[in-house]
């Protein structure tokens, strides 16, 4: 399986993969990134299949991997993705990238009727394939380095059929008279861009257990909640790893005269209170005034 993909981490190898790919007509595209542990999506990594070889660029190595900005505005190269909003999305928050002529085989098997739109799913029923994906690697830390050799064959394993199936679905296509629309949806992933995350300023009111809450303590509720969001956004962490919504109901439900008792009530753990406990504990006690 290596010799299907090469790894770049090198200007060598980059000028490789620059030339097979400014040579390509079409190339599948596909990326890996943690959307679970931060606030913003972090990119770890970008997949281009050209011909028969995959080529796996990380951006956390800081090369310069700019000239795919070339050839994914090129017109006259199809970039065939499978659910590319994505990944349209992040490289164009990333590297200001911008998209020409994609061809995205989840909208078109949509367009033909399919339910079930899993890549795997996908090219099962049109191509006969069985893909080996295992869903666990979705939320694997596709930030640590090196990455596992199962990481490294979903991440290949994502583009590695996109050419064929394109082949197929765009036949199928021609034949139903549904090309028309179905680039005109195309164009429509070409056309997302990522957007900021918005605070749900109701939302502490739907944490489990903010129904049973009297007033004080839901003004400490929603302290805590706008304070958690206000540093996810600051640290670009997700949510849940600042304060569980749990943690969130406990705080509310007590009076804090001091830090230790804070870090004494047992709700946080030491490392929470080391990192955040002065911050909870000045937000609390600003809003109980």
């Amino acid at each position: 399986m290596a010799g299907d993909w090469l790894w770049i981490d090198d200007q060598r190898k980059m000028e490789s993969a620059r030339r097979a790919i400014c040579s390509s007509t079409a190339i599948a595209v596909d990326t890996e990134y943690d959307s679970f542990r931060y606030f913003r999506e972090k990119l770890c990594l970008v997949q281009i299949m050209s011909g028969k070889r995959a080529y796996l660029f990380d951006p956390l190595l800081g090369l310069d991997f700019s000239f795919l900005g070339d050839v994914f505005a090129d017109v006259r190269v199809t970039k065939i993705m499978h659910a590319g909003d994505n990944d349209v999305r992040i490289l164009s928050r990333d590297y200001g990238f911008f998209f020409r002529n994609i061809f995205d085989t989840y909208r078109a098997a949509s367009l033909l009727g399919c339910q079930q739109l899993s890549l795997s799913k996908v090219v099962h029923r049109y191509l006969g394939i069985e893909l080996e994906k295992s869903k666990k690697m979705q939320r694997s830390q596709w930030e640590t380095r090196p990455l596992s050799e199962e990481q490294l064959l979903y991440a290949v394993m994502d583009t590695k059929h996109l050419g064929a199936l394109y082949q197929v679905l765009d036949d199928v296509l021609s034949s139903q008279n549904l090309k028309e629309k179905a680039y005109e949806s195309f164009a429509g992933v070409e056309k997302t861009r990522w957007t900021e995350k918005t605070l749900d300023h109701g939302g502490f009111m739907k944490i489990r257990g903010a129904e049973e809450l009297n007033d004080s303590q839901l003004r400490r509720l929603e302290a805590l909640y706008l304070w958690r969001f206000d540093t996810a956004r600051r640290i670009n962490r997700a949510r849940f790893m600042i304060l569980s919504d749990a943690a969130l109901l406990d705080l509310s439900r007590e009076v804090f005269d001091t830090l230790s008792l804070l870090s004494e009530s047992g709700i946080l753990s030491p490392q929470k209170i080391k990192e955040f406990g002065k911050e909870i504990f000045d937000t609390l006690k600003t809003f109980e005034k």
